[in-house]
């Protein structure tokens, strides 16, 4: 009956053991995400012609001290917001779990509210546009989320529901029905697509001169690729009841995307200040 489906590859999860030390997949893929972005934010900071009045808004040499906060926001904002929006009880019974991310288990949504408080307290710390901050992670924000989905792929987790289209996928620790690889239809949109249509409003409509709008359009095209991909991975713990087919990712997305229309709104009313060939 299942002649035609695609087995899960063999992956060992474990890139490299030391000893008694091994090296994870799923924490490199992390690792790769942030460092990418990271190079990138570097890239958007480098061409001045791309911000307001022609000038970046603050200091290449300051995104090393970025990286960090970013980091800290993602892994802890993450791995909260997963303990808390998803699997509450099974972590309040086995409280030390929460600390084993090697194990998998990381939020988007948690790790937004998380970014967005360290961007907050990085902005302020340093005296630079919070705005503008914004932007830049969002515009590098798809490379993390790609990295992300793909190390859910080497862990199996976050499969869709059964399917009887070519590329169904058995999934060894989810019976022998080919299901849907949800976590690929989300790196290719949340990451791949989102990166694409990001780099054209940040390149080509020069979106970054108006600060606000880049994050606004980021979460706005965050919450849609989700939604949608969310229609493919209903999994019971997801739900918020048995009989509807609404997950808590559909829900938690709808006030992103709210977010994100707010920002381009007020992004858009806010007045901008003269480029400099128009002052002369």
């Amino acid at each position: 009956m299942y002649l035609l489906a695609i087995p899960f590859p063999s992956i060992d999860p474990v890139a490299l053991s030391l000893g008694p030390v091994s090296v994870k997949w799923y924490g490199l893929a992390y690792v790769a995400g942030l460092a990418l972005g990271w190079l990138y934010i570097r890239g958007l900071l480098a061409r001045p012609n791309l911000w307001q009045q022609d000038r970046a808004p603050f200091d290449v040499d300051m995104v090393d001290d970025l990286f960090i906060w970013v980091t800290a926001g993602v892994v802890i904002g993450g791995r909260l917001g997963h303990v808390l929006f998803y699997e509450p009880a099974y972590y309040f019974a086995r409280p030390l779990q929460v600390f084993a991310v090697w194990n998998g288990g990381m939020s988007f949504h948690g790790g937004l509210a998380g970014t967005a408080l360290a961007l907050i307290a990085f902005a302020r710390r340093n005296a630079v546009p919070m705005l503008c901050v914004m932007d830049a992670v969002a515009a590098a924000a798809p490379i993390g989320l790609l990295f992300g989905r793909l190390a859910n792929f080497v862990n199996g987790e976050i499969v869709g529901s059964v399917t009887d289209l070519p590329w169904g996928m058995v999934f060894p620790h989810w019976g022998p029905e080919p299901r849907h690889p949800a976590m690929l239809y989300e790196a290719a949109l949340e990451g791949v697509a989102l990166f694409l249509v990001l780099r054209y409003a940040t390149h080509r409509l020069m979106v970054l001169k108006t600060p606000g709008f880049t994050s606004g359009l980021f979460l706005i095209g965050y919450g849609t690729f989700r939604i949608f991909c969310e229609v493919f991975k209903i999994v019971d713990y997801r739900l918020f009841t048995p009989t509807v087919p609404i997950t808590k990712g559909m829900a938690y997305s709808v006030p992103v995307m709210l977010l994100g229309a707010a920002f381009i709104y007020f992004a858009r009313r806010k007045p901008q200040p003269a480029a400099a060939a128009d002052r002369a």
